[in-house]
């Protein structure tokens, strides 16, 4: 451990005083330690969880500087769901622009924090005895869970996806706190492990020790459940939800208060596990919800992409749409109704690909302007034979448009907020972010089914996520009725991004199914459909690490 090796061992210990972290050498965070303090496991494991959400330093960097932050906006930005509204100093926006490098303190924070928690849980799992007791097996359960964890954030976000090949060169597998000389393992090693670790995580915790930050028996089965999805294990997941279930009604396990759930996320029975926060450690702006939202605080750069709200909006009710994602209208008496649609000829790197906006007439069922003396129709075209979206052919590229009411705007930008990671505790800023709850749990269960040819019974678990947003009855799926669509995996992928929108789903969703990334929306992100094997959904191996470890750095970089 005498090489930066995941910056790791050399920094962190831990001992729990309220949630706070205070730190001193790893060399003195090893088993003899923990054996003087029966609690010592606790602390330890409290400590990591205050790890994931406190700000650390890197590089001189600390203000806004936490793995949850980054883990999220490092997940959910490079894909298809979010639009950046112009550039930002903010690392963020290399991750939505696909232009990372080496040297970014969100790629580098992340990957030292996660090494530096997989240490903390090796530490834990060589000094616990299991069949001690059961509290003491809890915790290693804990420990565990963990690393496996770590290890599945890192091998998705640092190496290619499973589905691209076993043999792939992925991440550092840490099990022991004496480690050989560093080396990538290959994907498929690192995610037999995560399955082994997920497996004797879940045959050592019971129920949670508190609420939803910590996790328990049925959160390391959930998570485990994405695992076997992500390797195409099919049967094993629909196995594990149906051991998760134990003959009980799926809908029996969602929060039926689900435009309150993500306020109340972090006691509601349908989380898995989140990452717990008090009112006491609001982020205010430095938080994950700065960037969808601003309420007397907050950055509110971040919107829905056009092809998302057509999605919500095939059905207005949907209450994940009405009560997570907010329009911002102006005085309605100052209102007409406006076109916005991408500007197909003017982008930079500063700003992206900006909107254009009309004021438009009725021209039957679609709509007209005019621009230069000419005339342009607005078309209303239809999707998936009863669904529409609008379209303008302007300047000789077809653009997808948004027709609505004179929206207020921010680098002509329409401005949708989002609430997912706000007003917890009433503090527009706070939230305790999931990581694993039922509502995806089904929908693993639903694609392994859709994946397997098993129609009917993808159907009945998307039906039952769709009845709890409100859908109507005639808005359900069967074998009989798929509402235009061409298989059950494009049913199911669909309700993912609608149930999981911004919770770290959606890109890894597309590329490990092998389908290309459609970013032709306004934003300041690259207008290209990216293909699924491109390099740049791989962020670097942080430059303080390859450059002294000497482990291989990802292509392209």
């Amino acid at each position: 451990m005498k090489k930066i090796v995941l910056f790791v061992a050399l920094m962190v210990g831990v001992v729990l005083t309220s949630c706070n972290l205070d730190y001193f050498p790893s060399d003195e965070l090893n088993s003899d330690v923990l054996l003087q303090d029966e609690g010592g496991a606790e602390y330890i494991m409290d400590g990591c969880y205050s790890l994931l959400k406190d700000e650390v330093e890197f590089l001189g960097y600390s203000s806004g500087n936490s793995f949850v932050r980054h883990y999220f906006q490092m997940s959910e930005f490079p894909a298809d769901n979010t639009c950046l509204s112009s550039h930002t100093t903010d690392p963020l926006y290399e991750a939505t622009a696909l232009k990372m490098t080496d040297n970014l303190k969100n790629v580098g924070t992340l990957w030292m924090v996660a090494y530096k928690v997989i240490y903390m849980t090796n530490t834990v799992i060589e000094s616990t005895e299991e069949g001690a007791s059961a509290t003491s097996d809890h915790l290693l359960g804990e420990a565990y869970f963990v690393r496996a964890w770590m290890h599945f954030n890192l091998v998705n976000l640092y190496a290619k996806p499973y589905s691209h090949g076993r043999d792939n060169i992925g991440v550092p597998l840490h099990i022991s706190t004496n480690n050989p000389e560093p080396f990538r393992e290959k994907v498929g090693p690192v995610y037999d492990q995560i399955v082994k670790d997920l497996t004797k995580a879940s045959q050592l915790m019971g129920a949670s020790r508190g609420n939803a930050g910590y996790p328990s028996k049925d959160a390391a089965l959930g998570l485990l459940s994405r695992v076997h999805l992500y390797m195409g294990s099919y049967d094993e997941v629909i196995n594990t939800v149906n051991t998760m279930l134990g003959g009980a009604n799926p809908a029996s396990k969602l929060d039926a208060d689900l435009a309150n759930y993500f306020i109340n996320a972090k006691t509601s029975s349908e989380t898995l596990f989140c990452i717990a926060h008090e009112p006491t450690e609001t982020p205010g702006q430095s938080g994950i919800g700065s960037m969808y939202i601003n309420d007397g605080m907050g950055w509110g750069e971040i919107y829905p992409t056009s092809p998302l709200l057509y999605l919500y909006e095939r059905y207005p009710m949907d209450l994940r749409y009405t009560s997570f994602i907010h329009p911002q209208y102006p005085d309605p008496l100052l209102n007409s109704t406006t076109v916005y649609f991408p500007d197909p000829e003017t982008a930079d790197d500063a700003s992206g690909r900006l909107n254009l906006s009309f004021v438009v007439t009725p021209d039957g069922e679609n709509y007209k302007f005019t621009d230069g003396g000419k005339t342009y129709i607005v078309e209303k075209k239809t999707v998936n034979g009863e669904y529409f979206e609008y379209h303008v052919n302007y300047k000789g590229e077809d653009c997808l448009a948004r027709v609505h009411e004179t929206m207020k705007n921010r680098n002509t930008n329409p401005i949708y907020y989002v609430s997912k990671f706000s007003y917890q505790d009433g503090d527009p800023m706070l939230s305790s972010p999931v990581i694993c709850r039922w509502g995806e749990v089904i929908l693993n269960r639903a694609e392994a089914y859709a994946q397997l040819g098993q129609d009917a019974k993808a159907y009945e678990d998307v039906n039952v996520i769709r009845k709890r947003a409100g859908i109507p009855a005639d808005g359900m799926f069967s074998t009989s009725d798929k509402h235009g669509y061409a298989s059950a995996l494009d049913v199911v992928l669909d309700e993912r991004r609608l149930e999981l929108a911004f919770e770290a789903h959606r890109l890894f969703d597309l590329i490990r199914n092998k389908k290309d990334v459609d970013r032709k929306f306004p934003g300041a992100q690259p207008w290209e459909i990216v293909k699924h094997t491109d390099d740049r959904f791989q962020y670097p191996i942080p430059n303080n690490e390859w450059t002294v470890s000497g482990i291989q750095q990802n292509p392209g970089y």
